[in-house]
């Protein structure tokens, strides 16, 4: 589980730090940016790897909470990363989204609670099918 867990880790820190440093390239072309800016970026990458490589992967396959604790868990750390990221990206964009905080707390909790669903659903159909191949086979 460590061992998954770790790559998962440093496989999204790898994945946001291009893709932050594209979203650098597109919206600062040009500018400078002051070497400490680049620890923002360092910020940005383990927020998103904390939480996707690490809590994501943690709640959903290896602990067993309850539906309803890990869809409030991921719903709220998803929020409160996610305005994180973008406040270390840009305080400027922090505050324009800033009044929208609530809709999007009830737009996560909305969304993550249909992704539970249909994951399970299908999660279902997959161990079901592989209880068929096993029944199968042994006869």
């Amino acid at each position: 589980m460590i061992k998954d867990l770790k790559q998962s880790f440093f496989q999204v820190f790898a994945v946001t730090s291009v893709w932050v440093t594209l979203l650098l390239t597109i919206f600062f072309n040009g500018q400078t940016i002051a070497l400490n800016y680049l620890w923002n970026l360092i910020g940005i990458s383990t927020i998103c790897a904390l939480l996707f490589g690490v809590i994501y992967s943690g709640l959903w396959n290896y602990l067993t909470f309850k539906p309803i604790t890990n869809i409030l868990l991921t719903s709220f750390l998803n929020i409160a990363g996610g305005l994180t990221a973008v406040w270390l990206f840009s305080s400027e964009m922090f505050n324009f989204i800033a009044p929208w905080i609530p809709g999007m707390m009830i737009l996560s909790l909305i969304l993550h609670t249909l992704a539970f669903y249909v994951y399970a659903k299908i999660d279902a159909k997959k161990s079901a099918a592989e209880l068929n191949d096993l029944v199968k086979n042994k006869n």
